[in-house]
């Protein structure tokens, strides 16, 4: 996964030229057409202020009359929402001493822009045929969409084989909680993998903008791979972290997306975001409260789950309870009680029967 992540602002700017789009298509015949074009979408006065001389058009917006007017010198410029063409021949201005890696006048002059007012700015290289998006101090290069769909395709394969691997371990970690043998070690290697598959699918989130209308299939098969992982990864976090005023539950799920890649495979390190005794290593014994597997159990609501975990205190204490001692939880009446026994019941079961099998 070699991409570095874009920003949020770069995203939405990829979302704006992306397959699909009317700017899309009219970039598209800029390209058919072995012309070049600098483009900028916004029309408010920080654009206004670099401009100098050009038209005033305020036209709508039409991927043929993009390409007619990239005939013309200078910048074209766009209203926000792409919906109209707001001024085209237009020559930028921007500060001349704001660094940019660029070298050809066309590209230097988007990378000031998109550097001194934030904008996002489209650069159409007329020699190469490459379409470069420039957003505050970002640039990112379209790349052709078959090699797209290529990259989207592998790393959906790579996301397929962690996730068959996450939920082996889950399944095991299920069993042992059951047995009560659960270690550490079982639990990070747990959060490590789960953190390892939201990040490839994060990834293949950056194809799927990029691609626009081109990636639903993938779209539609990263929904289907990352179902439940999120909540798996709250609820292993839930069970087995040390929380205290000073590190809640939102610290250690951010501690864990900030690792490195290098770090989720030290499961020490991981295991540090479970603020855990100082005395604990990778091989302590470590109890379950409860959150996973009670959440498991068809139809029972988180809300009632936790006030379980909250009168039981560990998934042990729950297993052991009766239907009358579940009963005098708020909000468990003795039907409740009866599924949450016969549910638990049917996971430990099916996970013991998996993991010796």
């Amino acid at each position: 996964m070699a991409h570095s992540r874009p920003s949020e602002a770069m995203l939405e700017a990829l979302r704006i030229v992306a397959p699909g789009t009317t700017l899309r298509d009219g970039i598209d015949r800029i390209l058919q057409a072995r012309m070049g074009a600098l483009i900028i979408v916004g029309d408010g006065p920080e654009v206004l202020a670099l401009c100098s001389g050009g038209f005033l058009l305020d036209a709508e917006f039409t991927p043929q009359r993009l390409s007619e007017l990239a005939k013309m010198d200078g910048a074209i410029i766009l209203a926000g929402d792409c919906s109209r063409v707001a001024r085209a021949n237009v020559h930028l201005v921007p500060d001349p001493f704001i660094p940019t890696q660029e070298t050809g006048t066309r590209h230097r002059t988007a990378e000031r822009v998109a550097r001194q007012i934030g904008n996002t700015v489209i650069s159409v290289s007329e020699e190469m045929s490459v379409v470069s998006v420039y957003r505050r101090n970002e640039r990112h290069t379209l790349e052709p969409i078959p090699r797209l769909l290529a990259r989207a395709d592998q790393a959906l394969q790579t996301l397929e084989r962690y996730r068959a691997r996450l939920d082996s371990v889950n399944g095991a970690l299920s069993a042992l909680e059951v047995e009560d043998l659960v270690t550490v070690r079982d639990v990070v290697s747990v959060l490590a993998l789960t953190e390892m598959v939201r990040r490839i699918a994060e990834e293949i989130e950056w194809y799927i903008v990029e691609l626009g209308t081109d990636g639903r299939l993938a779209h539609l098969q990263l929904d289907e791979l990352m179902q439940g992982v999120g909540d798996d990864r709250r609820l292993v976090a839930r069970d087995y972290a040390v929380t205290t005023s000073g590190w809640t539950m939102s610290d250690v799920v951010d501690a864990l997306a900030a690792l490195s890649t290098e770090d989720l495979l030290d499961l020490r390190v991981v295991q540090s975001v479970l603020n855990l005794p100082g005395g604990a290593d990778l091989d302590s014994l470590s109890q379950a409260r409860g959150y996973r597997l009670l959440n498991k159990v068809p139809r029972l609501p988180s809300v009632v789950a936790d006030r379980v975990v909250e009168h039981f205190g560990s998934l042990g204490r729950i297993m052991r309870a009766s239907v009358d001692d579940l009963v005098l939880v708020e909000g468990v009446g003795e039907t409740r009680a009866r599924a949450i026994k016969e549910g638990l019941s049917r996971l430990a079961e099916n996970s013991i029967l998996d993991r010796y099998t």
